[in-house]
């Protein structure tokens, strides 16, 4: 499947949503839970979520459309979440991230990027070139990934107590990315 943008940001205006319907209020023995030393739990998640909204994709977006491959894009802090949700309640990263979420699609929106935009190149520190087309996917195909992340997260939490049909629950025997 080839980049849409239109179904790119279908796509993201849906994660607040999902992890709201997902998270909200429920008992900290599901949001708080990860599986094992250093990996993340879905209040973790949640704010990686959020502080990447702020601080990736769209200065990212920014940085390329101005700059192209003339100046590099900032290196992404990938725990800086652990700084920016401190004393934050998970109802608190919730809104947060639905909030820079939908300001960032409005204005991605209202750039009215055009195909050639989307074939315009910048320069990410690890990387090298890329195109606003593939950050974009990305932006998107992150997400998804971190969803998946945490319905494994959470499935780990019964692993025991789902008994012999283990055996028939993928999700636990996904290997995972828990920390990145």
């Amino acid at each position: 499947m080839e980049h849409s943008l239109p179904q790119t940001i279908s796509l993201l205006e849906r994660t607040p949503v999902a992890l709201n319907s997902l998270l909200r209020n429920l008992p900290d023995a599901w949001t708080l839970r990860n599986e094992g030393d250093k990996t993340w739990n879905p209040y973790d998640i949640v704010g990686h979520l959020a502080y990447a909204e702020r601080a990736d994709w769209m200065p990212r977006v920014k940085t390329l459309l101005e700059f192209g491959e003339n100046k590099a894009f900032e290196p992404f802090d990938r725990l800086g979440q652990q700084r920016e949700s401190q004393g934050k309640s998970l109802e608190q990263l919730l809104d947060g991230f639905a909030r820079l979420r939908s300001n960032n699609l409005n204005e991605l929106r209202a750039m009215n990027l055009t195909s050639e935009d989307m074939q315009r190149r910048g320069k990410h520190p690890n990387f090298g070139v890329v195109t606003l087309s593939q950050l974009l996917a990305t932006w998107a195909t992150h997400d998804l990934t971190h969803l998946h992340q945490l319905s494994r997260v959470m499935a780990y939490q019964y692993r025991e107590a789902v008994g012999p049909w283990s055996a028939y629950l993928g999700v636990l025997k996904c290997g995972g990315h828990s920390s990145e």
